[in-house]
């Protein structure tokens, strides 16, 4: 069975040991398939080691200046396997207490699909969950069930974790707003809460490590 998962990356330059950790969507089109090295947060690796080839997966835009969001769609073509990059000293997230003879960090590869047509911001995504976006602002095809969706996301819970679920709903919902846009700015620019800490997860990863 196709599961559907949300993985995020850093689109903003940050050097960590002499290396600029950024993987951006631009990033993500040019290399085509990548390792998605870098997460050493256990219940993120974890995670990736339920992922099986041909799930699919949302790419997002996190730790960012811009508004953090949805910016393209992408697929697992190949299972768990040792994050090799943790053995590596001169590696951005080296980790001394895994090693080849007892990996503590798996990555998966994941291929680039497609850009969203419409860039789908997280604070527009926070907004329509805590109930301050009506329907008639340009969304309105998204119905309730897709309101509902939406708040029972992972993403608008538990903001800050890199790997996360996603159920069917929630992806045909964030996948057709991808497709149809129709929301402006003014519904989400400019609100300061933040769910989980989702826009300062600072922490996060060489090319697009998470937490």
């Amino acid at each position: 069975m196709t599961r559907r998962w949300l993985m995020k990356a850093e689109p903003n330059s940050r050097i960590v040991k002499g290396r600029d950790v950024k993987f951006s969507v631009d990033d993500f089109e040019a290399a085509g398939t990548t390792p998605w090295e870098g997460v050493r947060n256990p219940e993120a690796r974890n995670l990736m080691k339920e992922m099986q080839v041909g799930d699919k997966v949302l790419f997002y835009h996190s730790s960012c200046n811009i508004p953090a969001g949805i910016a393209g769609f992408a697929e697992v073509t190949k299972e768990a396997y040792p994050d090799y990059t943790a053995w590596d000293s001169k590696h951005p997230y080296y980790d001394p207490k895994s090693d080849e003879t007892n990996p503590k960090w798996f990555m998966v590869d994941v291929k680039f699909i497609s850009r969203a047509t419409y860039f789908v911001p997280y604070p527009l995504l926070r907004e329509i969950a805590a109930g301050r976006v009506t329907q008639s602002a340009g969304i309105e095809y998204i119905g309730e069930e897709g309101i509902s969706a939406i708040k029972d996301m992972d993403l608008v819970h538990r903001g800050r974790l890199s790997v996360q679920r996603v159920e069917p709903g929630a992806w045909d919902v964030v996948e057709e707003m991808a497709e149809k846009g129709g929301w402006s700015e003014e519904m989400w620019k400019g609100t300061k809460r933040r769910v989980g800490g989702e826009e300062k997860e600072g922490r996060k990863r060489k090319r697009k490590r998470r937490e």
